[in-house]
């Protein structure tokens, strides 16, 4: 199944929000936090991305969703083509479509083109 990792500034935010994804999509779907610099403040921490795409690759490869700025920037340093992928997407919409079709079995193509369509998304 295909891994996803929340990427954040903020560590309250990333819990949240994979809380949020795991009780819409279901608890089995791989997902991790990634948020807050390494002193528990607000940043973006290499070392906490890292450890949270391993806590959910489960060999079908990783999705990373970031939700602004510098989560962008740092995230993409952990891209490997075809295995980690970064996405541009909406934060939370996006993690939600994501973890949907991983948990519905998709590959990791599948499971970012669903958090692409999240952009097309309307509320109203």
């Amino acid at each position: 199944m295909v891994g996803l990792v929340l990427v954040s500034h903020s560590a309250g935010l990333a819990a949240a929000a994979v809380e949020l994804t795991r009780g819409i999509a279901g608890r089995e779907t791989p997902v991790a936090a990634a948020g807050g610099d390494d002193d528990g403040g607000l940043g973006v921490s290499m070392d906490r991305i890292e450890a949270a795409v391993r806590e959910v690759d489960q060999g079908d490869g990783v999705l990373l969703i970031p939700d602004l700025g510098s989560a962008v920037l740092t995230a993409r340093l952990m891209e490997q083509p075809g295995r980690v992928v970064l996405a541009d997407v909406p934060f939370v919409e996006g993690a939600i479509a994501a973890a949907v079709a991983a948990g519905g079995g998709a590959a990791l193509a599948g499971v970012l083109s669903a958090a692409e369509e999240a952009r097309t998304y309307r509320k109203l």
